[in-house]
């Protein structure tokens, strides 16, 4: 036997002729009235075979045009290496192969991004820029994933619909697939159908696919091919000096850093004699200039919507603009600093004896669109920064002024409860009420002192030598009574012959004693708390432990927030502003040092730290 058995068979001029009799003769019955159900039954299953033939005959036709299709557009593809040439004949090809309506080659530029290369329609006319209105979530999504993409009608693709591309375009059928070339998707193919549903399916899909890769090669080749070795040279270099000011201003939160790494790389790379870079402030805005560059230099800032009046039309419409001076023949090239559309800041460059060319303000629009970036998060932080510092400050001036009418009240207060036979039991209830309320304000505003000079700076510490027995009686001393009456116990693992410790004696004593109030204060009844005290290495280890509620994952996340307290019943109960870690955390790092904590819900948590030995105790 010979040939496929999964080959379709092909309708002879026998079959045909059969066929034909046969509805001649059901005519005639039909016409007689005298209808064999059997016989038309049959001539029908006669009819629904030949037709799937003829479609299988169909599709092997296709899928043959297919082949032939792209047999000729590969050898047309090799033909020419002229990229434009190149780019519209494989859209061609794409769109008479696909039946679609129009399609869009786009590839990859210097910076990353799709830039559409070639537009086309049905009757090979070129789309102008205000047609080019396609879905951009499908062929970013392609172009990131790698992975081609069809649908049927997209309106109703949950994937796709509520898109307002989408929505708005009315697309229906949709392909497109990545551009490969040396194993990197270099662009993307699209093509897309806005009258008919249902016009791709995956023997299309695999058509776009396949032609996209050969096309692919072609591409890269044209381009290759367009480029000289001293042009590819030359933007070779460019982008690894834009890598290399990309990584500098990466590395700082600095506005003012920022903005003179900014003009210096610009300057540089397009040789510029001068340069100056300026901010929008005030109201109304003005462009000032704090930094300046080459033989212009200038001790105070410069307006330099005054001294160049093209500043003003660039910050208004954030576009590049080129001036030429005719008194000393100088070029000037102004380039606004854009953030989301909106002019933050302008690039002013000069160069006397040239001009500018077209590459050149190119490469200073990428220099300052990178840095745009950069100078905006430096000026949210240098915002930020400064906001912190007035709260600082503003909380340390409220923490003062309330330490002296607290002293008053509480002094007050005392006298009057020395005046014991004059008052009801009922008034001394109520002063001792007013006793207690301010020792909880002076730990407050103790807490919020500390927290203020440790924010600004401004927090500094007595180191002398201390030794670990006398700051672990203090603690003792300090903390057993509220120990004992909670009933816990407590217990001590402390390394015999500890050297001698290099820190602020009454700042340490002041973490362990919040370290060990935090295990009191949320630990039942009865629980007991470690101290261990240990030699690490030239450090001693401070570990507290207890057997308490314990913290989450998350609540561990949260500990050293500001006023953040865990939500559960207990914790609440228990007396406690929210600064207290905090601050521990805070004195705790000014002394050179981390704090570790293991916690877990319901068996207790571990504080650990460690403070340095005196040097001459090493």
């Amino acid at each position: 036997m010979s040939g496929n058995q999964n080959e379709p068979k092909r309708l002879n001029r026998h079959d045909i002729a059969n066929l034909r009799n046969n509805i001649n003769l059901l005519r005639s019955q039909i016409r007689t009235g005298r209808i064999d159900g059997n016989f038309l039954l049959q001539q029908l299953e006669a009819i629904s075979h030949t037709l799937v033939q003829v479609e299988e005959g169909q599709q092997a036709q296709d899928a043959a045009r297919r082949f032939e299709a792209l047999y000729n557009v590969s050898r047309l593809l090799g033909a020419s290496l002229d990229l434009q040439v190149v780019l519209n004949q494989v859209m061609d090809a794409i769109i008479q192969l696909s039946g679609a309506e129009r399609g869009f080659l786009m590839l990859r530029d210097d910076d990353g991004h799709l830039q559409v290369k070639a537009a086309r329609n049905l009757d090979q006319q070129t789309l102008t820029s205000e047609e080019f209105r396609y879905s951009r979530t499908i062929v970013n999504q392609v172009f990131d994933s790698g992975e081609p993409i069809l649908t049927t009608n997209a309106a109703e693709d949950p994937r796709f619909a509520a898109q307002a591309s989408i929505v708005g375009q009315a697309l229906r059928s949709i392909m497109a697939t990545p551009l490969r070339a040396r194993g990197q998707v270099i662009g993307v193919v699209y093509v897309d159908s806005r009258m008919s549903a249902g016009l791709f399916n995956d023997d299309d899909l695999a058509m776009l696919d396949a032609l996209s890769g050969q096309a692919a090669v072609a591409i890269d080749n044209a381009i290759l091919f367009s480029v000289t070795d001293e042009q590819l040279a030359l933007r070779v270099e460019q982008l690894q000096q834009l890598r290399r000011m990309d990584l500098q201003l990466n590395e700082t939160l600095d506005l003012e850093k920022a903005k003179a790494i900014t003009l210096e790389w610009a300057c540089r790379l397009v040789n510029a004699t001068a340069g100056h870079l300026g901010i929008v402030e005030g109201n109304p805005p003005h462009v000032i200039a704090h930094h300046h560059y080459g033989a212009e230099h200038y001790d105070t800032p410069v307006q330099l919507d005054s001294l160049y009046s093209e500043v003003n039309d660039v910050v208004q419409s954030g576009k590049q603009h080129i001036a030429h001076r005719t008194d000393n023949e100088a070029v000037i090239l102004i380039t606004p600093v854009l953030r989301e559309s909106k002019t933050i800041g302008v690039v002013v460059l000069k160069r006397e004896g040239g001009t500018f060319d077209a590459e050149q303000q190119d490469l200073v629009q990428r220099i300052v669109g990178r840095a745009a970036i950069a100078i905006e998060n430096a000026q949210l932080y240098e915002r930020v920064q400064a906001a912190d510092r007035a709260k600082s400050e503003f909380v340390g001036i409220v923490a003062h002024d309330l330490k002296a009418p607290m002293t008053s009240i509480l002094g007050y207060t005392d006298l009057m409860l020395m005046q014991g036979d004059n008052l009801t039991e009922r008034q001394r209830d109520f002063l001792k009420r007013m006793q207690g309320t301010v020792h909880r304000m002076e730990v407050l505003v103790s807490d919020l002192a500390d927290i203020s000079r440790i924010e600004s700076g401004h927090f500094f510490m007595d180191e002398t030598r201390v030794s670990v027995e006398h700051v672990v009686q203090a603690l003792r001393d300090s903390t057993q009574p509220e120990i004992q009456a909670r009933q816990h116990q407590w217990a001590e693992d402390i390394e015999p012959d500890l050297p001698d410790m290099l820190v602020d004696y009454y700042r340490l004593l002041q973490i362990l004693t919040n370290l060990v109030s935090n295990a009191y204060k949320y630990t039942p009844n009865g629980g007991t708390i470690t101290l261990a005290v240990k030699r690490k290495h030239n450090r001693i280890q401070f570990s507290i432990n207890d057997t308490g509620i314990g913290l989450s994952k998350e609540q561990i996340a949260q500990l050293g927030t500001k006023f953040w307290r865990a939500e559960d019943d207990y914790t609440r109960s228990q007396p406690g502003t929210g600064l207290g870690f905090a601050i521990t955390r805070g004195l705790i790092e000014q002394m050179g040092g981390q704090i570790q904590v293991e916690s877990e819900p319901g068996k207790g948590s571990t504080f650990t730290f460690d403070i340095a030995i005196a040097p001459d105790a090493l």
